[in-house]
């Protein structure tokens, strides 16, 4: 890939990050941020036919790689810049890094957020020292809003990727990675604007120019992808990877990326709900959707990684509890262990109870029954049950639907897109 036109002055983006820079972030970071553990699944390797190995960045304080960069930032302040503080535009996980470790070394931040923020991110990012305004509808409104307050307070605007020292503190990232093991085929970052992948791009393509460096971006926010490309694409919808879901890419990060990225992969929704499941079910571990991109990448494309040493970063573990309780029930309900009857039977005395005795007989367990006999286009003396149960396996709820529809009843089974 060819780089994009040069955004700081004459001096291109990759002259401006180096693997030197890396180096001096990890130096100023240590002992305040996590060294977090890198493993290979054994299990993970065995299901995509791929060696699978996963930096555990969601063991953060925070949550989030986001703490690297934020601190390697806040350590190059001057004692003027210190004193003033910082200022920053995000609903995510850099609001709390910055907050987090501004607190820690006496730096006062101010995070503006949409006045559509979830409560629970608010309270989040004041819990650990931020201290929150809440501007605009929309997140560039916000932004807007934390620029015009960076001139109006004499404040230092510190941003979640477009930056230099923001991107080398990322890096860092890559530094252990490769320390631990420097043999891997590629490694599969996930990109919003682009600031981890353009600091860990640096480190591995100044350590081992062999290593293939693939992003990830979800379907709906394809921003980077389509720079890349030179195409236009639409970015919106509602992503579980919303930590990634960034409209526009970075003007520095596009060029690093441009430079040092081989390919960019999309993964839908399915595969991201798909990933996260599976490293919560297989790993013991959380992750939000952004934090499960790398490992929805591998399982989406299979034959691209068969073989191959794959370094994968949990980047993130900041998901809703009962955003991921759904994550689970659905993909339970995509793989078959969960299914929804929906059964029209006569109106009469054991009829019913016929029909559970099917579900026994086939050994599935009844989780909910929903009977309806009004709002229906069913004449009065008929009526619609709804059955959700669970089983074994896809090929139980299978036999179960041809046995009762051997034995005359109207059967459809609700799908999970």
């Amino acid at each position: 890939m060819t780089a994009a036109s040069t955004v700081h002055s004459s001096a291109k983006a990759t002259d401006l990050l180096t693997i030197d820079d890396v180096r001096a972030a990890a130096a100023r970071i240590e002992g305040a941020v996590v060294k977090t553990p890198m493993m290979r699944s054994i299990t993970l390797s065995e299901i995509t036919g791929a060696d699978i190995w996963l930096k555990f960045e969601n063991l953060q304080f925070t949550a989030a790689y986001k703490e690297r960069g934020a601190l390697n930032a806040l350590l190059q302040l001057t004692d003027e810049q210190r004193a003033r503080g910082v200022i920053a535009a995000s609903a995510g996980n850099h609001s709390q890094g910055l907050s987090y470790h501004g607190r820690r070394l006496g730096v006062p931040v101010t995070i503006v957020m949409p006045k559509t923020t979830p409560s629970v991110k608010v309270m989040q990012t004041e819990s650990v020292g931020g201290m929150v305004e809440l501007f605009g509808e929309t997140f560039d409104e916000a932004y807007a809003h934390a620029r015009e307050l960076e001139q109006q307070r004499a404040l230092t605007f510190v941003h979640p990727f477009d930056d230099p020292k923001v991107a080398a503190g990322q890096g860092t990232v890559a530094l252990e990675m490769l320390a631990q093991e420097d043999d891997f085929d590629c490694l599969v970052v996930p990109i919003g604007g682009g600031g981890l992948m353009s600091g860990m791009a640096t480190v591995a393509k100044a350590l081992n120019p062999e290593i293939t460096m693939i992003g990830v971006q979800a379907a709906l926010f394809p921003s980077m992808y389509a720079h890349l490309r030179g195409e236009d694409m639409t970015c919106g919808g509602d992503t579980l990877a919303e930590g990634i879901a960034v409209k526009a890419p970075g003007n520095f990060t596009r060029e690093v990326i441009a430079d040092l990225v081989d390919e960019v992969l999309l993964v839908d929704e399915a595969a991201l709900e798909h990933a996260v499941a599976l490293l919560l079910q297989i790993e013991k571990t959380v992750v939000e959707g952004a934090g499960a991109a790398g490992l929805a990448a591998v399982l989406s494309n299979p034959e691209k990684f068969a073989g191959k040493k794959v370094g994968l970063v949990l980047c993130g573990g900041n998901i809703d509890t009962r955003l991921l309780a759904n994550v689970l029930l659905r993909d339970l309900a995509r793989g078959g262990r969960l299914a929804r009857l929906r059964i029209t039977l006569q109106d009469r005395p054991g009829a019913l109870y016929k029909v559970m005795h099917e579900f026994n007989a086939h050994n599935l367990n009844i989780i909910e029954i929903y009977h309806q006999r009004i709002f229906t286009t069913l004449p009065a003396k008929g009526l619609i049950t709804e059955i959700e149960c669970e089983a074994r396996d896809a090929e139980l709820i299978d036999t179960l639907v041809e046995a009762l529809r051997a034995k005359g009843y109207q059967v459809e089974l609700a799908e999970v897109e």
